[in-house]
């Protein structure tokens, strides 16, 4: 590999043999270095290979103004996500979660720490993503020497689930309000309290979750077949009703359509967390 562009001491972008664009990161990889000139292997840390487009130029503006340990961390972070969850994360992660870290380093040495108003929320729904960021909390106070509170765990957990999603931030943020609302409306509506330990419950939150991103990435189950759903209502007549009223809500606050199919299947999992 040869050196394109040095960002910093640290960090340089090259070639790789299939004439993609890299980034790669290590101490002092860049130190005393021209472009041109090959990459010390011994020296060599990570590899970055961003491929959507305009994200290389970001991330290089990133990495030139930040601190190593930070990039370290954060890919630290990112590398034991993929391991344990085990699922495939938007390359994005690269950029705004190292943003992320960054700037909650400097927020924390000026005193400026904000409370996470969705920690309750990111600890009932996402509680793979949110160890993920209990993990992350732990590293950065090894690394360093900084205890953040539980509600950075619970923001580097949005981080994570974000790029699970491959959406925006803000509708990361509104899907699980949403979550929230539709939990709040089957409560108020059977008048009841939820089981969160119990296994029904753990699969009325996977289906929603599962839900909401078919709706934000407009990929509703719509199967066309009215027997199903009229099927459905008739064997569960009280819970296919709050699943209408659940759709009504998606509609009108969030403006996004729901399907037949969609409203019948959540039934379905409204019947099982009753039972």
């Amino acid at each position: 590999m040869r050196i394109d562009k040095i960002i910093n001491n640290n960090v340089v972008s090259a070639m790789d043999s299939d004439g993609t664009e890299i980034v790669v990161m290590g101490r002092g990889i860049g130190y005393h270095m021209k472009s041109g000139g090959e990459i010390p292997q011994d020296k060599v840390e990570k590899i970055f290979r961003l491929d959507t487009p305009g994200l290389d130029g970001k991330f290089r503006d990133l990495l030139a103004r930040m601190p190593l340990a930070h990039l370290q961390i954060s890919a630290e972070i990112i590398d034991y996500a993929k391991n344990v969850l085990n699922r495939k994360l938007n390359q994005n992660i690269y950029l705004t979660l190292t943003d992320h870290i960054n700037f909650s380093v400097e927020r924390y040495q000026k005193k400026m720490m904000f409370a996470n108003p969705l920690i309750r929320e990111v600890k009932a729904f996402y509680k793979e993503e949110y160890l993920v960021g209990e993990y992350a909390v732990a590293l950065i106070e090894k690394k360093l020497g900084i205890r953040f509170p539980a509600d950075e765990a619970a923001s580097i957990a949005l981080h994570i689930v974000n790029a699970e999603y491959n959406i925006k931030m803000r509708d990361t943020i509104d899907i699980t309000n949403l979550i929230q609302e539709v939990m709040e409306l089957i409560r108020d509506y059977f008048h009841m309290e939820l089981d969160e330990t119990s296994l029904s419950y753990e699969r009325l939150v996977t289906h929603l979750r599962f839900l909401a991103e078919r709706i934000y990435c407009k990929e509703l189950l719509d199967g066309e077949v009215p027997e199903f759903s009229q099927a459905i209502a008739s064997s569960y007549p009280e819970e296919y009703q709050c699943s209408l009223r659940i759709r009504d809500h998606i509609q009108r606050v969030y403006e996004h359509y729901v399907t037949d199919e969609e409203v019948a299947y959540l039934a379905v999992h409204i019947k099982r967390v009753r039972v």
